[in-house]
């Protein structure tokens, strides 16, 4: 008899976690959407679509990139730096 009841206690702490962890899981769940939908709020704000993010993105890191390419074109070369501190 006390074989089963240890075993009926053991069960009782297994459903007790299980349920602890449902209702964290649970929790963990509905601020994961809230998050989402913040996120996607945030998203439309600048007239992206979600779908598109990824090319706006792609769009976004090629603008940049062109745009750091002409700004070192515009500075003057380290060589040049160099000579006029010399003198």
């Amino acid at each position: 008899m006390e074989a089963y009841k240890a075993e009926i206690d053991k069960l009782k702490k297994q459903l007790n976690k299980a349920k602890n962890l449902k209702v964290k899981t649970e929790t963990r769940m509905e601020e994961l959407k809230k998050q989402r939908k913040e996120l996607l709020a945030e998203i439309k704000k600048y007239d992206i679509e979600p779908e598109n993010l990824e090319q706006e993105i792609e769009k976004l890191e090629g603008e940049l990139g062109s745009l750091l390419a002409k700004a070192e074109q515009l500075l003057p070369d380290d060589d040049i730096l160099q000579c006029k501190k010399v003198k």
